[in-house]
């Protein structure tokens, strides 16, 4: 096996999204994904049985489509990476298990992958070899976190997360309660152009100085997001202005909301970062395509002297690339197959960079 510049199959199947990437080394070669989100809309979020059966259904043509964009065949690869976990179980297995059949009939070698640090991961195809004293701020529909990663391959640690609601599930809830469908983020991420951020001044979860602490005395979730009270006070506010027989802000609302979630999320990513020595970041997860949280992240980063780091959206978004790209970086250290043995793991930690 090359172990210099492998070419790795990377195959993503976490959520509502079909990926199968194919990498270089470091080389981006193919990045095809397709999704099931259509097929989720009429029921407001993404349901797990119909996400698998159309993993099912997509997995050969993603497959045969990613490695004729590529220009390659399965005779040419040198290793298969797969999403092993987090994620949504079933949906996990079908990934898993595609995965594990085409290594027995290949014979290439198998890496079960983190979702959650291949997100980090995908930052080398998008300039090149990561920095040293490197955080990642990972936000999505299904995870919001800020970790500290000394080594991609086998020292990450996870430093605040979200302890109910992601950022993504609470943009998708709000979506729902302003009448906005599914999904939320792009709805209200261009609704809230129209509004005044200032016009409601809704919670920032876990802010206050109980859970805060200090830096000599942190207290318990001094890094920590919670989105469901914020969720739950734009369904009162809404609740208000209809029991007061008054027209609904919807723009407003949208702004003021999306304001709370990029202040409180990019609050405390700069305190992490600041607190652990960390200069350099990375925004990944679908909801870094949101304008407010790239414009704010940027912001405040500059205000610190943090460099950012920004993939492009394609990349951000669940997608195959990043698993083959966190594969590939696992082989090139030396990282030792997972063989067939191991199961998907849909709480899998973010500590356990491969199985």
């Amino acid at each position: 096996m090359n172990r210099t510049r492998p070419l790795v199959v990377g195959i993503e199947s976490s959520c509502d999204e079909t990926g199968v990437g194919i990498v270089r080394g470091d080389t981006l070669l193919a990045n095809t994904v397709s999704s099931s989100m259509d097929e989720h809309v009429r029921f407001g979020g993404v349901i797990p049985e119909i996400a698998s059966r159309a993993h099912l259904d997509a997995f050969i043509p993603t497959l045969e489509q990613a490695l004729d964009t590529a220009g390659v065949t399965l005779d040419e690869v040198d290793a298969l990476a797969v999403t092993s976990g987090p994620g949504l179980a079933g949906a996990l297995m079908v990934g898993v298990c595609a995965a594990k059949a085409l290594s027995l009939a290949t014979g290439k070698p198998l890496y079960a992958i983190n979702h959650l640090v291949a997100h980090v991961g995908v930052g080398v195809l998008d300039g090149g070899v990561l920095p040293e004293n490197l955080g990642a701020l990972l936000v999505s529909g299904g995870h919001t976190e800020i970790l500290r990663v000394r080594s991609l391959t086998d020292d990450v640690e996870l430093l605040g997360s979200t302890i109910d609601d992601a950022a993504g599930e609470a943009y998708d809830k709000v979506a729902r309660i302003l009448g906005l469908g599914y999904p939320g983020g792009p709805a209200i991420d261009k609704l809230a152009r129209e509004g005044d951020p200032k016009r409601i001044r809704f919670p920032r979860g876990l802010s206050q100085p109980k859970y805060m602490g200090s830096a000599q005395a942190p207290g318990p979730h001094r890094y920590d997001w919670s989105f469901s009270g914020l969720k739950t006070a734009v369904a009162r506010c809404v609740e208000q202005f209809e029991a007061a027989g008054e027209p609904l802000p919807v723009a407003d609302i949208a702004a003021s909301f999306q304001e709370a979630v990029a202040d409180v999320i990019t609050a405390k990513a700069m305190l992490a970062c600041t607190e652990h020595g960390i200069s350099n970041l990375l925004l990944g997860g679908g909801v870094a395509a949101n304008s407010r949280l790239r414009a704010l992240t940027e912001e405040r980063c500059a205000a610190h002297g943090i460099s950012l780091r920004v993939p492009p959206v394609s990349l951000c978004t669940d997608n195959g690339a990043m698993v083959a790209a966190l594969g590939a970086q696992v082989v090139m250290a030396g990282g030792q197959p997972s063989g067939i043995e191991f199961a998907p793991d849909s709480s899998m930690p973010v500590t356990s960079v491969h199985l």
